[in-house]
């Protein structure tokens, strides 16, 4: 039986609790399948500076390192010094987020299906900068060399996806010593994809249309920062932060996570959506190669929100995070 290392980093906040009902849906998934999933849980975040004066132990990166794949869930005002320098050590330069309409949850438009690729290891949140008494600087970096790479990751993705059109998002009429470079890239490799049509929108322009027109959007390719912006937005189209789920792929190593952050208010009453994460599972299973579990999985959740009844306060319902994940493993 094939055995997949999975780290687990739950971090602060909703963490712990999503990941619990997570994992209980993936061992119920498990029972009849040829493969297993054998987790080791690994600290970050905010509690874990508090107590020993570091974010990201050394433990945790190997941790990574070693695995077939991590799942991350949330850590709250050390993001900068956890999940970022993640990405960026272990060159996870794809950050793959869907803004997908489930039945049952209220949605901007019923067949929304947005993918965003979003540039994940330089641009302003290289975190390259100087500060003075009074004024900051934060570098912008983007060069051709991962332009074209995350470029060619969205028109690969977009053709084995079966998706029509990919438009790169920039703000090259105003940064124009980065945004060239970046347009220069995805023109290049778009006229390697023919079939694929290929267009370009002004960042600001494309918030306006994501809300007045999202249905002529397929798949969005940006930098770092503008992705980051974007996702939040569609995320909002299609039921909010805990229908967002995240993954940070690179060409050996991949993260998963959920958009949304730790939710300090809300942590500790069990009441968390428990999907973003769950969705980013299913993600991690899609890339691991047992897509048919991926499928199983992501027909469960469907069926749960569909149906409405056993579904989370921030959806309407009145369950608990453990509730709906039950729910999810009787439709298994």
């Amino acid at each position: 039986m094939k055995k997949y290392r999975i780290a687990a980093i739950p971090g602060d906040g909703i963490g712990p609790e999503c990941m619990k009902a997570t994992q209980m849906v993936l061992k119920a998934l498990l029972k009849d399948k040829n493969y297993t999933l054998e987790f080791q849980e690994y600290y970050a975040g905010d509690e874990y500076k508090i107590k020993t004066g570091t974010a990201l132990p050394k433990e945790t990166i190997q941790g990574v390192k070693e695995a077939d794949a991590t799942l991350f869930v949330a850590v709250g005002n050390t993001a900068k010094e956890v999940i970022i320098p993640l990405r960026q050590m272990f060159n996870c330069y794809a950050n793959l987020r869907p803004a997908k309409a489930y039945p049952g949850v209220k949605a901007f438009k019923p067949d929304l299906d947005i993918m965003i690729v979003r540039e994940n290891t330089e641009c302003l949140y290289k975190m390259v900068g100087y500060q003075g008494l009074d004024w900051g600087v934060n570098l912008r970096i983007i060069t051709k060399e991962a332009s074209e790479r995350i470029a060619k990751y969205a028109f690969e993705w977009s053709k084995k996806n079966n998706r029509k059109k990919v438009t790169a998002v920039h703000k090259a009429n105003v940064l124009d010593f980065t945004d060239n470079i970046f347009l220069e890239a995805t023109r290049k490799i778009a006229s390697e994809y023919p079939e694929i049509k290929y267009d370009e929108v002004i960042v600001d322009a494309c918030a306006m249309k994501l809300i007045l027109s999202p249905e002529n959007f397929d798949v969005i390719v940006t930098t770092n920062m503008f992705g980051d912006i974007l996702s939040d937005e569609v995320a909002g189209l299609v039921g909010g932060l805990g229908m967002a789920p995240s993954g940070n792929i690179g060409d050996k190593i991949a993260i998963f996570e959920p958009v949304h952050g730790s939710a300090p208010d809300i942590a500790g009453k069990n009441i968390a959506n428990p999907t973003a994460t769950i969705l980013s599972a299913i993600m991690m299973l899609e890339w691991l190669g047992e897509k048919e579990s991926a499928t199983q999985l992501d027909k469960a959740v469907m069926m749960v929100l569909k149906e409405g009844t056993n579904i989370t306060p921030d959806l309407g319902g009145k369950a608990s995070t453990n509730e709906m994940a039950l729910e999810i493993i009787k439709k298994l």
